[in-house]
């Protein structure tokens, strides 16, 4: 559970974005939307992560999303901004509209323009930890072609540059490896479809995409995965076998239209997205439709 000393741990929802009928962005639903969540016993929300379709936004767009998160979140509720940018520059002035906005913290992409190398790496991370928010690592070398390695994530951790990883390669080997090379970087689980494995491996915290829809049964099976109590576990593994057919739409590519629609199955305000995403092809909506009723039937929520 985060801590206003550690406010980027514990269940932070990277929130999806609603639109109006014109795909301009509905601000009040998304206030609704970030006080739901609040109420559900998520302990924060990620804006303008790629759930939130940052890439689509206008730069005003981008940071009035951010403000509209910090005036909707209740005391004690983080909000950890998506910063990232093809620059460090940029990115960095992401982070500042952050901390002028309220922000409790952020999550920041490697340079994702072209692969960049190490010494690029460690150089972007150290622009916008000149900030002074605290800044969590965000590892996706699927989309970004960069990978933030378990010794690079040491390298940033131990130079004071990050306090935690979003790690989203699916490799839950790494936890260990992480572990042992920077003790006191925090794991933060990255994918929903590998959340009862990394919190068996000590993850603290969850940026999360099924809590959009179903926060109440995300938030207590984060719970009993990350208490470390065998009881717990014991309790969680029926309950992620039932969620994860539902969970593993989280890694797919079509994953924001995915946890959008079975918002709406929900009786939550999903939509569409903008493009260049798509709507869902028939049967695939099917498939996402059907898993979602699944699990609603089942008294999840």
């Amino acid at each position: 559970m985060s801590t206003p000393e550690r406010p980027w741990r514990g269940v932070h929802v990277a929130t999806a974005l609603p639109f109006h009928d014109d795909l301009s962005v509905d601000h009040d639903a998304y206030t609704e939307h970030v006080r739901f969540l609040a109420d559900g016993g998520c302990d924060g929300v990620t804006p303008n992560g790629s759930l939130g379709e940052y890439q689509t936004l206008t730069p005003q767009e981008r940071a009035r999303v951010v403000e509209t998160a910090v005036q909707a979140a209740p005391a004690g509720f983080g909000v950890m901004p998506g910063v990232a940018a093809y620059g460090a520059i940029e990115a960095r002035r992401w982070a500042e509209q952050a901390a002028e906005a309220g922000a409790t913290s952020v999550l920041l992409l490697p340079p994702n323009a072209y692969r960049a190398d190490r010494q690029a790496v460690v150089a972007h991370y150290r622009e916008v930890a000149r900030v002074g928010l605290p800044v969590v690592a965000y590892n996706n070398p699927i989309d970004t072609k960069v990978d933030l390695t378990p010794d690079l994530l040491a390298e940033l951790f131990h130079e004071g540059l990050v306090v935690a990883v979003k790690e989203f390669s699916g490799d839950v080997r790494r936890a260990y490896e992480i572990a042992e090379r920077a003790p006191g970087l925090d794991l933060l689980v990255g994918a929903d479809d590998v959340l009862l494995e990394l919190g068996l491996a000590g993850a603290v915290g969850w940026i999360a995409g099924y809590p959009n829809a179903i926060p109440e049964s995300t938030v207590r099976l984060y719970r009993l995965a990350t208490s470390g109590d065998a009881a717990d576990i014991a309790e969680a593994l029926p309950i992620y076998r039932d969620l994860h057919p539902l969970l593993r739409w989280d890694s797919k590519t079509e994953f924001v239209q995915s946890i959008k629609l079975s918002m709406d199955v929900a009786g939550r305000r999903g939509g569409a997205c903008r493009p260049p995403r798509l709507p869902l092809a028939p049967e695939l909506a099917a498939r996402i439709t059907a898993d979602t009723e699944a699990v609603l039937a089942k008294g999840y929520k």
